[in-house]
């Protein structure tokens, strides 16, 4: 399930501090959330509970599933994800901030100006600053860039989630790469990619797997191994449930305070590999790409500069 947090270190709720009494309604509810692994099912309830605190503290589990529109036990497992023993539980800790809410404790300026939008995009910051101290180190980039360059084919693995990540890295990496072989589906589809990569000469893979892992993903990692391949991984965590299928593991964390996942940190480390691709062989790319916009002029593949 994905993570609802706010930064990529959040301490567990074994650990966490109760906010204080005196902190918005908004800040307690995120205090609760914060650091758990949620659905997106999951993350509508929570969205529901941040938009209408005042009356959803009070609901009873068949209404608030009503009102949300899940299932009574989607309300019991989010109650469970959060760390309570039920929903009882979770809505008696509901209760103390639904009643500053309806108290009109004013929310700091900050908290006003710090909408729940604007918070999905200051964690992608916090993100993307992770990023930039990881890369104060650009070995590893460049060393996963140059392997790449170097392997010819060139597997890159996405599936489900991930398919997006891996058709812009391999859309991009065809202008540089004379053969990069795209691979979206799991199962025999991807072995038998997979080994014909390996078979005409290949001897990496470029993988993504952003959350929530999948079982098809696990299976072609584990493919790519078999058939003799090597395994760069980009992921959202360094020590997630995949590392280990990897032999060099990228990691950038996913924006995680809306619905539905963000990436812009492991996007921009994904263009960093390509620059390190098109680095690792200077002659070449120069000449793909050349040669490239000579076709794309003659066919008129894009609108004309103004």
């Amino acid at each position: 399930m994905e993570n609802w947090r706010r930064t990529a270190t959040t301490p567990t709720r074994a650990r966490q501090a109760q906010p204080p009494v005196e902190a918005a309604p908004t800040a307690r509810l995120l205090a609760i959330f914060d650091g758990h692994r949620l659905s997106p099912a999951q993350r509508r309830i929570a969205q529901y509970l941040l938009d209408h605190i005042t009356e959803a503290a009070f609901l009873s589990i068949t209404d608030l599933a009503e009102r949300v529109g899940v299932s009574q036990p989607s309300v019991t497992r989010f109650a469970a994800a959060l760390g309570f023993s039920g929903f009882p539980a979770l809505r008696e800790a509901l209760h103390p901030i639904a009643l500053s809410a309806v108290a009109a404790i004013p929310d700091d300026p900050q908290e006003i100006r710090r909408n729940e939008l604007q918070a999905a995009v200051d964690a992608e910051i916090a993100n993307l600053e992770g990023l930039r101290q990881l890369l104060g180190d650009p070995a590893p980039v460049i060393e996963v860039g140059r392997n790449l360059a170097h392997s010819v084919p060139m597997a890159v693995l996405g599936v489900r989630i991930s398919v997006s990540m891996a058709e812009y890295f391999a859309y991009a990496a065809k202008r540089i790469h004379p053969d990069v072989r795209l691979i979206t589906s799991g199962g025999s589809v991807a072995y038998d990619a997979l080994l014909q990569v390996k078979e005409a000469g290949g001897t990496w893979a470029m993988a993504f797997a952003m959350p929530r892992y999948s079982n098809e993903t696990l299976s072609a990692l584990r493919a790519a191994k078999e058939t003799g391949l090597k395994v760069a991984l980009i992921t959202d965590l360094p020590l997630g449930p995949l590392a280990h299928t990897a032999d060099i593991v990228l990691s950038a964390g996913t924006g995680s305070r809306l619905v539905f996942d963000s990436y812009a940190a492991p996007s921009v480390l994904t263009a960093t590999i390509l620059q390190s691709m098109a680095d690792a062989l200077p002659e070449r790319t120069q000449a793909r790409l050349e040669a490239y916009e000579q076709v794309a002029d003659r066919h008129a593949f894009f609108l004309p500069d103004e």
